[in-house]
C-alpha cells in the first residue's frame, strides 16, 4: 500500500491511498483542473481514480467532489449528514453510497474503517485504511482528541495527522476573536500541543511514516509542528513529514 497527498490546507485537500489494482480519493477540495495537475504529479489521472471518500462537507474538503465525480463517473461515499448538506450537487453524482460512521465498508483492495470526530460539520467522519498488511490513519479537522479515536489510530503503520495551528500564533494573529474560538474550540481543529498530546496516548511503535498535515499557513510553521510530534515520538524532527498546501507530499510506501 502507499499513499500521497495532493495538498493540504483551508484552500484545498485531497489524499491518495493505493492498494493493489485499487486507487481512492479522500477528499476533493480543488477545481477539476487543479487536481488533474495535482494527480499528474504523482503519475496519476482522474479517470485511473476507484472512488472519492469525503470526511465532511467544509469547501476545502469537498469543493471539487461533484464535478469531477460526475466527469470521471466515480462513485462517492460519504455519512448521510454530509451527504445532505450537498444540497442540490447531489444530484450530480451518479453514484453515492451513504456509510456509517462506526461501521467497516471495502473498496476494492482496500478496507475503509470511519470512525466519528468532533468538528463543527453535520456529520464529520475520519478514516483508517488498510489493504490487510498495512494501515494508515488519517485525522484532520477535529478540535479534540476521544478515547475512540485514540483506539483507532493505535497500532498503525502510517499516521497523516493533524497539526493545524500554534497556539500562541493563533491568540497573537489578526484574526477576529470569534475565529479564534472557531478555531480552538472542542469542534475546530487540533494545535500542535494537542496533537502531540493525543500520539501520548496512542501506540506508534509500528510508525513507518508521520506526516502533520493542514498546517494553518497564518499560525503555524513546520518547524513548530515538527518539534511538537518529534518530541511526542521521540524521534528527530527531520523524520517528521509535512503536507503543504502547494505540494501536499509525494507517495509514501508501506511494507
Amino acid at each position: 500500500m502507499r499513499f500521497a497527498s495532493l495538498g493540504s490546507g483551508s484552500e484545498g485537500n485531497g489524499l491518495v491511498v493505493e492498494a493493489g489494482k485499487t486507487r481512492i480519493l479522500l477528499d476533493c477540495g480543488f477545481g477539476i483542473g487543479d487536481t488533474a495537475v495535482r494527480l499528474a504529479r504523482l503519475g496519476l489521472e482522474p479517470a485511473g481514480l476507484d472512488a472519492i471518500i469525503v470526511t465532511h462537507e467544509h469547501a476545502d474538503h469537498i469543493d471539487g467532489v461533484a464535478r469531477l465525480a460526475r466527469k470521471h463517473e466515480l462513485p462517492v461515499y460519504l455519512t448521510y449528514g454530509t451527504l445532505t448538506a450537498l444540497d442540490n450537487r447531489r444530484s450530480a453524482i451518479a453514484q453515492i453510497t451513504v456509510i456509517d460512521s462506526h461501521t467497516p465498508f471495502s473498496i476494492g483492495d482496500i478496507e475503509i474503517r470511519p470512525y466519528p470526530v468532533p468538528h463543527d460539520a453535520r456529520e464529520p467522519a475520519q478514516y483508517v485504511f488498510s489493504d490487510g498488511k498495512s494501515s494508515l490513519g488519517v485525522l484532520t479537522d477535529t478540535g479534540a482528541s476521544t478515547p475512540h479515536i485514540e483506539t483507532m489510530l493505535s497500532g498503525l503503520d502510517a499516521l497523516v495527522l493533524e497539526c493545524n495551528h500554534d497556539l500562541d500564533m493563533l491568540e497573537n494573529s489578526k484574526y477576529p476573536p470569534y475565529l479564534k474560538q472557531r478555531i480552538a474550540g472542542r469542534l475546530g481543529h487540533l494545535d500542535n500541543a494537542s496533537a502531540a498530546q493525543l500520539l501520548a496516548g496512542v501506540d506508534c511503535s509500528r510508525l513507518q511514516h508521520f506526516l502533520a498535515a493542514h498546517l494553518s499557513q497564518q499560525n503555524n510553521t513546520p518547524e513548530l509542528a515538527r518539534a511538537a510530534v518529534a518530541q511526542a515520538l521521540n524521534c528527530g524532527p527531520e523524520w517528521i513529514g509535512v503536507a503543504d498546501q502547494r505540494n501536499g507530499f509525494d507517495w509514501r510506501d508501506l511494507t
